[in-house]
């Protein structure tokens, strides 16, 4: 057989947020070692209420259900409905095991679901996640360009791309500008055009500027709302986290992805549900990271380097003098033995940024602030 005949088989691109080794090796030479602010990863104390609900051995007996307990589920609605101001019935909420495996997912489930689309629009500057999961449904992954002040340009979207498209995904606050998009108008542009607009919201208890926003704000028809513990309450290695909204396509999700065995671990669904019952942890952890960002932002001052408060989120959206964001990363690693991650993880429309995670512990940030001569 002719090998140039074969098929290809798919090759995966190298890990986004992998630091490269030399970066690595800058920062950690620096005296005291390296200072990792290169990704989203919480760092901080699990809250008490999850700690105990994880005591319970109960939960570990019985197969999870997969679309989520009864009491994870009530307390999914019941905080839909303090924090966003959102009434839902159980019907339209599902478990998953945290959001990326949703996220990389649900390309191909849509795609099972329509097979006459076949594209997936998302912002040209966000979570690589969304393109990747177009890339593993063997879907067309079409970017869609941002505003100056890095919002979602709907109107920047081609009619041809909307008649194929399988989902538009929209990311408030954003990562990783932090930008709030108009929820409202993305779920317009959606029912306008029977286009399931996806709304990732797992910063949205950390929203700077006003209050928290969800597209289920908005309504429920067409859109899909997609929530994480991991950030909100530190939980990013218990794998809890929903998606809410459209009764028949949180029906569709919910059948198909029984059948594919998805469960979140019943102790875990446990902790969850305990978790987003309690509100105290989650406005101390905002308080930590407002703390955070405002120091970063003194940091970088002290440098000669400008950065700004996010809308939302905890990452700072930094420009890199000449546009070299590498050389700002190389600097940024050198002069302060931090890791950063460069604007282009993100997508080629971040050339030119840097950004930096404000996710280390207070003791760390007061290593680097010394570092950069604040005392």
């Amino acid at each position: 057989m002719n090998p140039l005949s074969e098929p290809k088989s798919f090759v995966p691109p190298p890990y986004p947020f992998d630091v490269p080794a030399d970066v690595i090796e800058t920062a950690s030479a620096v005296d005291g070692g390296a200072v990792d602010l290169s990704r989203g990863v919480p760092c901080d104390p699990v809250p008490d209420v999850v700690a105990a609900a994880l005591a319970e051995p109960d939960p570990a007996r019985p197969y999870p259900p997969s679309v989520g307990t009864p009491d994870l589920l009530d307390a999914v609605a019941g905080w839909c409905y303090r924090r966003l101001g959102v009434d839902l019935e159980q019907t339209q909420i599902g478990a998953c095991v945290g959001t990326k495996e949703l996220v990389t997912g649900l390309p191909h489930l849509l795609r099972l679901r329509n097979h006459e689309r076949d594209t997936v629009l998302y912002p040209a500057v966000s979570y690589p996640s969304y393109e990747m999961g177009a890339v593993l449904a063997g879907c067309r992954a079409v970017p869609v360009p941002l505003t100056a002040d890095w919002r979602i340009d709907l109107s920047a979207i081609a009619e041809a791309d909307a008649e194929r498209a399988l989902c538009l995904w929209v990311n408030t606050p954003g990562n990783p500008a932090g930008a709030l998009d108009d929820l409202g108008a993305a779920a317009d542009w959606g029912r306008a055009r029977g286009v399931p607009v996806v709304s990732d919201e797992c910063y949205v208890e950390f929203t700077w500027d006003g209050p928290s926003r969800s597209v289920l704000q908005h309504g429920t028809e067409g859109v899909l709302a997609v929530h994480s513990l991991s950030k909100r309450s530190n939980l990013a290695g218990l794998r809890v986290g929903f998606y809410a909204g459209d009764t028949d396509l949180t029906w569709y999700l919910r059948e198909t992805r029984r059948h594919q065995g998805f469960l979140i671990p019943g102790p875990a669904q446990a902790a969850g549900a305990a978790a987003l019952r309690d509100q105290a942890h989650v406005d101390l952890q905002a308080d930590r990271y407002r703390r955070r960002l405002r120091t970063l932002i003194e940091v970088l001052a002290a440098l000669g380097l400008e950065a700004t408060m996010p809308e939302g989120g905890f990452y700072l959206w930094v420009v890199a003098p000449d546009d070299d964001e590498m050389a700002l990363v190389r600097r940024l690693a050198s002069h302060l033995g931090v890791l950063t991650s460069p604007g282009t993880t993100f997508g080629l429309a971040g050339a030119g940024h840097v950004r930096i995670a404000a996710v280390v512990p207070d003791d760390q940030l007061a290593v680097v602030r010394a570092r950069a001569g604040l005392s």
